[in-house]
């Protein structure tokens, strides 16, 4: 056998068992897994606090006037200095040298919206619409695929709708807890996510029911301490702020994950409870639809309890999808499951409701779409025109390209709006972020739309 075709054997040939032997480490047991935890951990903490300020929390970068008069504030460079100069009351920025560009919060750039809002040609849109006397929306970005840009679209969709001047509160479902360290979230244990809403809403139930059962003169259900405790706590309660001056979030962290047993407990122990609206009822009854304009449910990998509650509560549902044949096909599988979930709830719900003469349930959301992730134009146009051929309107005719500019940010625990463009060629800042925004204008004019026709609803009804 000639030397070069040894050399150019496949690296799985010729493998020696006892070399193998000598570089395989010991067996792994309980506790070794807890250390890797723990190695994992430390090793989270160290890159998380990458993105910290110097105080040990996330801290929002500056704006510059050539970034505020490009995507914020829809005026000329020199417009918005002569305007400041006319109005020292208004907020003059700060400058890292005299003659230096000057740099403001996301904070007074908000305050300076609503100043030309007010004083503004009327035919620009300084402030984002909303119609008065509706709810905010509730938007749910979902598939039990992995890795199909979930978290990253919907934390990119908070971002850009908190630039465009909307009040957002992101809701983490996700034990994995990515979007909370995305915001900086510190979230000690399951008490500060959603499971005190989610357990509150159930001991509610069994307190109706209770007073059910007494009128009946039988002897009421036994709450235990952990339903007494919800019963203590709404939602303003696990809401916290982050670094964006109109973003708050509630967190997630592993321990939520425990809600996925805890609920079909409850739920077998009490079948009328209807956990499906634990936590639209309880968002609803703290007033957060009237306190927000857009409430973003970034939902676990996989249609578990807490998945089909952010369903539920959302108007908007949102599928991020990569142009593979893989990822199109289980997220067809995907929608089956939705399908098969929320019927059988419904069927289960309308037997009773039929023989009471109830009103039936029927699951509706106001838009469901698709959205075509971390897309390569020069390998995926067929893939992707083929699935839009299948899909029609349910898929958003965007395609959000993929970027090296997102994984930059990344490294830094940053989305991409919180990326210094000074730490970028300008050009590629530039067509890095056009994908997102993009992606956004998309996601408003389907807001919009759909806000739009409610307002009309409202006005004939």
């Amino acid at each position: 056998m000639s030397k070069e075709s040894v050399t150019d054997l496949p690296p799985y040939f010729n493998l020696s068992p006892d070399a193998s032997l000598d570089q395989l480490t010991p067996a792994v047991g309980t506790d070794q897994l807890a250390e890797i935890a723990s190695a994992c951990g430390r090793g989270r903490d160290d890159l998380a606090s990458r993105g910290l300020g110097d105080e040990g929390r996330k801290r929002l970068r500056l704006f510059s006037t050539w970034e505020i008069t490009r995507y914020l504030i829809p005026v000329a460079q020199a417009h918005f200095r002569r305007v400041l100069k006319a109005n020292p009351d208004l907020p003059q920025g700060q400058s890292e040298s005299e003659a230096g560009a000057k740099w403001f919060t996301l904070e007074e750039v908000l305050r300076l919206r609503v100043f030309f809002a007010a004083e503004g040609r009327k035919s620009k849109d300084y402030l984002p619409y909303r119609p008065k006397g509706l709810p905010a929306k509730m938007v749910a970005v979902a598939n039990f695929k992995g890795g199909v840009g979930k978290t990253s679209t919907c934390a990119h969709l908070a971002m850009s709708a908190a630039l465009d001047g909307y009040r957002v509160l992101v809701v983490d479902l996700d034990s994995q807890g990515s979007m909370t360290s995305i915001f900086g979230g510190k979230v000690a244990d399951e008490w500060q996510t959603v499971f005190p809403l989610i357990a509150r809403h159930y001991a509610n139930h069994l307190q109706s029911d209770n007073r059910a059962r007494v009128a009946r003169g039988e002897a009421p259900a036994a709450l235990d301490d952990t339903l007494v405790e919800a019963l203590k706590i709404s939602a303003t309660d696990v809401i916290q702020s982050t670094h964006w001056p109109n973003i708050d979030l509630i967190g997630s962290q592993l321990n939520l994950y425990w809600s996925e047993f805890q609920i079909p407990v409850w739920r077998m122990a009490a079948r009328g409870w209807k956990l499906w609206d634990a936590l639209s009822e309880s968002l609803s009854e703290a007033g957060l639809l009237d306190r927000y304009d857009l409430i973003f449910f970034d939902t676990p990998p996989a249609l578990g309890y807490l998945t089909i509650n952010g369903l539920a509560a959302a108007d908007i549902l949102l599928v991020p999808v990569g142009a593979s044949f893989l990822e199109f096909d289980s997220t067809g599988r995907f929608f089956d499951m939705l399908h098969s979930t929320f019927r059988s709830i419904e069927d289960g719900e309308n037997i009773a409701a039929r023989a009471l003469g109830r009103p039936e349930l029927a699951f509706e959301w106001d838009a469901v779409r698709t959205i075509v992730t971390r897309y390569d134009g020069s390998q995926q146009s067929e893939l992707a025109a083929l699935m839009q051929a299948y899909l029609g309107r349910t898929m958003a005719p965007q395609r959000q390209d993929f970027t090296a500019l997102i994984g930059q940010a990344g490294e830094q625990v940053n989305g991409i709006y919180e990326a210094d463009y000074r730490d970028f060629n300008r050009d590629t800042y530039i067509r890095g972020r056009e994908t997102f925004d993009a992606t956004y204008a998309s996601f408003k004019q389907l807001l919009l739309g759909i806000w739009r026709r409610d307002e009309r609803a409202m006005q004939e009804g």
